[in-house]
């Protein structure tokens, strides 16, 4: 055994050896330990950190989610779609015990439940052409540019009125949305008037536009030339200036309607837009999609002229290609909330032409048109004639019965008066306002008064008309 006493060392200096070696020892364990605790995974018991990592990325998913389903949703509320708001917040799992999602329910219900129901007798109807680009070269001092001023409106007038209305309360719904159809007792199809619900204080009108074909005769006269899809799929106008430049954006209604209601989602119900009368006798939407547009008639004189001019100017045409590009349009506007209807093929006078007449003209129309824009129950008659007087129609009248034969029920004229609208027995009749410059002008000089509940003529009047008066 040995004698620490013999190797020099006193018994204080070995209790200290040993004092040193314990806390050394102490020491170590605690570093150990440390080091252990360091090294387990940070996400709880069982979990490494790709684990931690990959809840917390779900957790951001799902909020982004929500994020977006509550956007998508108020979306539809503002369109005035308070069921379709409230269908897309029930489709989250959970949603009843989800506070923000609970609370955009109760919002959605409260704001659905103090609307009213619109009274159809009070739906006022407007309608535009294409609108002027260029004032000085279509209000030229001859007959054409009487015309122009008298029938069309410019960009600049179109703009104001929008505004206006929208800020007096008024909301673009579409003519389909007015009515609905029921099946009775029996099983027969019945057309009634829809219901529809808006805050109080709103107020509804109906848009359509006439001749959106881009005639051969307004060339030249400041209008924009054709329709088609930018890369972005949105649908915007050629037009072509004085000089011969081109431009591409938003030179007629379509365009322009869209990027206001995309501003102000709340100024259109359910996303509509308007409803587009079509003729056909020199294509649609700026394209040349008649049939009548073929290198065989170059010479036959019972062609119009136009027609075989512009036939001789573009050698490169082919039907096909035609009516495939207006397809693309018509498609696209389709999808962004408009509607088409039957402006006749060659904007006939239906109370004075002929029975006969009016079959051949709606057979040219189902054939070149139809097909590209689709089938429709609407047709807006041309030159403001109708079918009958107003109210109820003479079932037993011929033109009545073809027209109804021939899937039409909704049936537009032109008038003046602030509302215009009959459910008749399994139709709709609707009058249509002109907004344009001839009723711009009696309202302004005094003549009339018919359009101060949608707008002050004297603010959106465009300064670049010339007087009425001046043309021959």
């Amino acid at each position: 055994m040995t004698d620490f006493n013999n190797t020099g060392m006193s018994k204080k200096h070995l209790h200290q050896f040993i004092g040193i070696g314990v806390a050394v020892v102490a020491l170590l364990i605690v570093v150990i330990i440390v080091m252990a605790i360091s090294s387990k995974p940070t996400g709880g018991p069982g979990k490494n950190p790709t684990e931690s990592e990959s809840e917390a990325s779900t957790e951001a998913l799902l909020a982004e989610k929500k994020t977006q389903l509550i956007k998508e949703a108020d979306y539809l509320a503002t369109t005035y779609d308070y069921d379709g708001a409230i269908a897309l917040i029930k489709t989250w799992e959970g949603y009843a015990e989800d506070t923000d999602l609970s609370a955009k329910l109760a919002e959605y219900e409260t704001t659905k439940a103090s609307c009213k129901r619109v009274d159809m007798s009070t739906v006022t109807h407007i309608f535009y052409h294409s609108l002027v680009v260029d004032p000085e070269r279509a209000f030229v001092l001859t007959n054409s540019g009487r015309g122009n001023y008298e029938w069309m409106t410019t960009i600049d007038e179109f703009n104001k009125i929008t505004l206006e209305m929208y800020n007096r309360g008024f909301v673009i719904v579409g003519i389909h949305d007015l009515y609905r159809y029921e099946t009775d007792e029996n099983g027969n199809k019945k057309m009634v008037e829809n219901d529809i619900y808006l805050p109080e204080g709103k107020k509804v009108v109906v848009l359509s536009f006439d001749d959106l074909s881009y005639y051969h005769s307004y060339d030249n006269f400041g209008y924009a030339s054709k329709l088609l899809v930018d890369e972005n799929g949105d649908v915007i106008n050629e037009y072509i200036d004085a000089e011969g430049n081109k431009h591409y954006g938003a030179y007629d209604y379509v365009p322009l309607l869209d990027q206001f209601i995309e501003e102000h989602p709340d100024a259109s119900y359910h996303g509509a837009k308007g409803t587009v009368a079509l003729t056909g006798y020199n294509g649609i939407l700026g394209y040349r999609t008649d049939e009548t547009y073929s290198f065989d008639n170059l010479d036959n004189p019972a062609i119009d002229k136009n027609k075989r001019d512009w036939l001789k100017a573009h050698p490169e045409f082919t039907l096909e290609a035609e009516r495939a590009a207006a397809k693309e349009v018509a498609d696209a506007m389709k999808a962004n909330g408009w509607t088409f209807a039957s402006h006749t093929w060659g904007h006939l006078r239906v109370g004075d032409k002929s029975l006969s007449t009016l079959k051949t003209d709606n057979e040219k129309w189902q054939k070149n048109i139809a097909p590209i824009v689709g089938e429709t129950n609407v047709i807006i008659f041309a030159h403001g004639q109708d079918l009958g007087n107003w109210g109820k129609y003479d079932l037993n009248n011929e033109k009545v019965q073809y027209f109804m034969s021939e899937g039409f029920d909704v049936f537009c004229n032109v008038d003046s008066n602030e509302y215009r609208t009959y459910f008749g027995e399994n139709y709709l009749r609707q009058g249509r306002r002109n907004l344009d410059g001839i009723r711009f002008w009696y309202n302004l000089t005094g003549e009339q008064d018919n359009l101060s509940d949608l707008f002050d003529v004297k603010e959106i009047y465009d300064s670049t008309r010339p007087d009425y008066t001046e043309f021959p």
